[in-house]
Parts: C-alpha cells; sequence; structure tokens
C-alpha cells in the first residue's frame, strides 16, 4: 500500500508524492516564545515528528522546519510584565522548548528559523504584494486584500461573506474592507521595530510563515501542518498571501491536528486548566507522553487526565517487558545449525510488520500501528515460551519491535554501550569544539556522553573521563 494522506485542503485521503523524488520538504508552525510550551503544544510537535521520522525510514531525506515567533504583542507585554526585552523572553522561552523537546525524546527540526532573523524576505514579501496589488500601505500599517485573491475560504472551506459577520474583527478604519488582515504593524512608541518602506514597525502574524516557508523551502511544500486552530485565520491567510504572490499551490498536502481536551473539557485560560509540558514530564516519562499522544488518531479531539496517563503507562509496560525479555534470553542463546530463523517466527514477524506499515500508510494512523505492537509483544512472549531459543529468532523478533518503536518511540531502549576508543575521539572533538566556540557542538557531545553513561571531569592534567 502507498502511503496516503488526509489533505484538509480537499477534505479526502490522497496518495502521497513528493515535489523531488526521495526528498520532502515540511513546514509546522511553531510556537510563540512568549511563554513555556503546553500540552496543547506538545501534541503536533510529537505527531510531527513521527510523520517526519516514517518518512525517513521509507526513505525520504526531510527538510524539516519548525519556526519561532519571537516578535509579536504577547511577547512585548511579556517584556514590559518582566521588565526586560523582547530579545532576553525569547531566548529564555526558545530555551525552555528545547528543554522540552528534550525531555520528550524528539529530535531537533532540521532549522528553527525566527522572525526576527528573517526581516529582510519578509519586508521583501510584502513589497511585492504592493507591487501585484494584493497590498496597500496606510498610516504606516500595511493590509492585505482579502477580496482580490477570490480563492480565499477554500482551506478552511468558508465563505468571505458569512466570515465578516462569524469571525472576530478588528474595526480599523483605515481598512479598505474589514476582512483585510495586517502584513506589516506600525510601531508604537518604545516597541521594539524595524526599518521598512512603509516606516518602523514588524510583521503581522500570517506573513512570517508565508515567507520563511518560501525562503528555505520554496513555492510550494509538500506538507505543511499545524493544530487545527490554526486552519482559520493562520493557514488560510497563509495561502491567500502566497499563492496570490507565487500563483503556484503553498502546500500540496495540508495536516491539521486535533484539540486537547482536559479532563473532558475545553483546554482555556480562563478555565486555568491549562498544563505544561515542563510539569508534565515531572509528572510521567516521556514514553508515557508519546504513547498518550499517539494512542488517539491525530485529527481526533485527545482526551488528558492522570487516568489515561496511569493507562498509557501500564501500556507501555507490557511492550517494554517483552522487549527486555527477548534482549535478556538474546544474550545467552546460541545459533540455530542452519543459521537462519525459523520459518515460524520469520511468518509472524512479517505479519505483524505488515500490518504496522499498513496502518502507518493510511493517513499515519497511529492507534492502530500501537496495536500492532501489542500483537507483536503477543508474539515475543509466546516465542519466550520456548525453553530453547535459536539466536536467530530473538535477533528477527528485536527488529522487528526496533523498526515500529524506531518511529513511534514509545519504549524506552537501553543506549548503545560507547567503546573506550568512541569516548576518547569525541573528547577530542569536544575539546576542538570548545577551542573554537562551537559551544552547540560542544553541549551536544557532553549531552551524548552524559547519556551513556561518561562523566567527564576537569583536572591539571586536562579533560579526564569515567564511567557511572
Amino acid at each position: 500500500m502507498a502511503l496516503h494522506l488526509y489533505n484538509t485542503l480537499t477534505r479526502k485521503k490522497e496518495a502521497f508524492q513528493s515535489n523531488e523524488p526521495g526528498k520532502v520538504s515540511m513546514y509546522v508552525c511553531g510556537p510563540t516564545v512568549y511563554d513555556y510550551i503546553h500540552i496543547g503544544n506538545a501534541r503536533p510537535m510529537i505527531f510531527f515528528d513521527v510523520v517526519r521520522g516514517y518518512l525517513e525510514q521509507q526513505g525520504y531525506a526531510v527538510n524539516y522546519l519548525v519556526n519561532f515567533t519571537d516578535v509579536d504583542d504577547k511577547m512585548i507585554r511579556k517584556a514590559e510584565q518582566t521588565g526586560t526585552t523582547v530579545p532576553e523572553v525569547a531566548e529564555k522561552f526558545i530555551s525552555a522548548y528545547y528543554e522540552d523537546l528534550d525531555g520528550l525524546g524528539i529530535p531537533r527540526a532540521t532549522l528553527n528559523p525566527r522572525v526576527t532573523e528573517n526581516m529582510k524576505p519578509i519586508i521583501g514579501f510584502i513589497s511585492e504584494l504592493i507591487d501585484k496589488d494584493f497590498a496597500y500601505e496606510n498610516g504606516g500599517d500595511v493590509f492585505y486584500r482579502t477580496r482580490k485573491f477570490q480563492d480565499y475560504g477554500k482551506l478552511s472551506q468558508q465563505n468571505l461573506d458569512e466570515l465578516q459577520f462569524g469571525i472576530r474583527i478588528e474595526v480599523d478604519r483605515r481598512k479598505e474592507n474589514p476582512e483585510d488582515f495586517v502584513l506589516w504593524k506600525a510601531a508604537k512608541p518604545g516597541e521594539i521595530s524595524w526599518d521598512s518602506p512603509w516606516g518602523s514597525g514588524r510583521p503581522g502574524w500570517h506573513i512570517e510563515c508565508s515567507a520563511m516557508a518560501r525562503r528555505y523551502l520554496g513555492d510550494t511544500l509538500d506538507i505543511h501542518g499545524g493544530g487545527q486552530d490554526l486552519q482559520f485565520p493562520h493557514h488560510e491567510c497563509e495561502v491567500a498571501q502566497s499563492e496570490a504572490l507565487t500563483g503556484k499551490p503553498l502546500a500540496n498536502y495540508w495536516m491539521h491536528n486535533g484539540y486537547i481536551r482536559i479532563n473532558n473539557e475545553k483546554m482555556s485560560k480562563s478555565l486555568g486548566n491549562g498544563v505544561l509540558v515542563r510539569e508534565l514530564r515531572n509528572q510521567y516519562t516521556k514514553e508515557a507522553i508519546r504513547y498518550f499522544m499517539l494512542s488517539t488518531h491525530y485529527r481526533n479531539p485527545l482526551n488528558f487526565s492522570d487516568e489515561v496517563m496511569d493507562q498509557a503507562q501500564s501500556s507501555i509496560d507490557r511492550i517494554s517487558n517483552a522487549a527486555g525479555n527477548i534482549r535478556h534470553r538474546l544474550e545467552l542463546a546460541v545459533s540455530s545449525p542452519d543459521g537462519h530463523p525459523s520459518e515460524t517466527v520469520t511468518k509472524r514477524m512479517a505479519a505483524v510488520l505488515a500490518e504496522f506499515h499498513h496502518k502507518m500508510q493510511d493517513d499515519f494512523n497511529t492507534p492502530d500501528a500501537i496495536t500492532a505492537m501489542f500483537q507483536w509483544a503477543a508474539e515475543a512472549n509466546q516465542l519466550l515460551q520456548q525453553t530453547s531459543i535459536p539466536s536467530e529468532d530473538l535477533k528477527l523478533a528485536l527488529a522487528a519491535f526496533e523498526e515500529m518503536n524506531g518511529v513511534l518511540r514509545i519504549v524506552d531502549t537501553p543506549a548503545e554501550e560507547l567503546l573506550d576508543e568512541e569516548v576518547e575521539q569525541l573528547i577530542r572533538e569536544r575539546v576542538e569544539a570548545r577551542s573554537s566556540k562551537n559551544w552547540a557542538r560542544a553541549d551536544e557531545i557532553r549531552d551524548l556522553l552524559a547519556a551513556r553513561g561518561i562523566l567527564l571531569e576537569d583536572t591539571a592534567q586536562g579533560m579526564r573521563w569515567r564511567r557511572k
């Protein structure tokens, strides 16, 4: 079965085909970094990481971008409240974001572009829209002519004439029409700002993603993703801006994950029921959090509760125990006479993997893919009942588990033991990184060694290491 995705734009599942053979460009809207991320932010972080991981397992080279909105009204207010600056607020919460990312077992995106580092392409994008008569300036602000883009509303499948009565629209007499949205905001006294042809100011929210997606991934993305709440107006406005400028589809496939409810209530600031990821990580393992997020299809709503999280951990333990027992038996196992796995185990593992991939290729049906992992655990436990198991059978079973868990990562796996010469080489590389002030690489190596149980010590004779 070929990979099929549900495309929000067409409201149906479609066979996936990338723009370039063997390559995938994917843009997912990231956080506005004015506070710690909450459980609602974590769902797309985890899900689209699984999408990326599965595509890579299928042989694609994935160029995966998650942006940071590091300047907007919320960040300006946060800076005022804390007596700091907008850049300082951004640095604090970007650092916290990465801590949560690591705590959830999510690898870094290919790139995390920031709005403040992309002012030139953003201003250029707006200028081109003005040249094409899709935007206009008034009083230092620049607005998009929404009605000029005839397909506005096609992503959310809403009618523009009805929208202006059905959504909250900021009243602004400088707009030609109430539904026009801002591309550039004139700066108020004392606000952070950048020079532009229309005076000092900063970008509107929607334009930043259009400009950064185009700069780093081209005119047409393979996949554009985000939470369901972004479908309108954010993604709808992105479509209008980008397609008016390029005349090409902004994305071939649009993917949106559903909402998260807290104890069967909508998560909202007014109810005060938000759950921060940093708090969640103190209560539960990253595997339990990932299991919870992936145990419901990504397009469906998800309900969080302590009971659900406890059930998630219990479910993980069933699979984890089976994998651990397979590894234990493998340590003492001997080869079969012919050096090949048995026909029975070969067929059973092939059937489990076929089911796993069938579900993953059906619009990333992770709950049913997890069911395949439970089927694997049942097969593994049945295999373990044998008094003598050839190493080939155990290796085959373990390989099947790792193929599935390598994508979902709902079971913790023991880190590979580093050989002494590998440790020495990494330490030499870290010393070189520090001497060249490549602090990111130095920290990366330090964290890698720490995860493998290697402690570094500064001595009068230089850097030394020891195992925990």
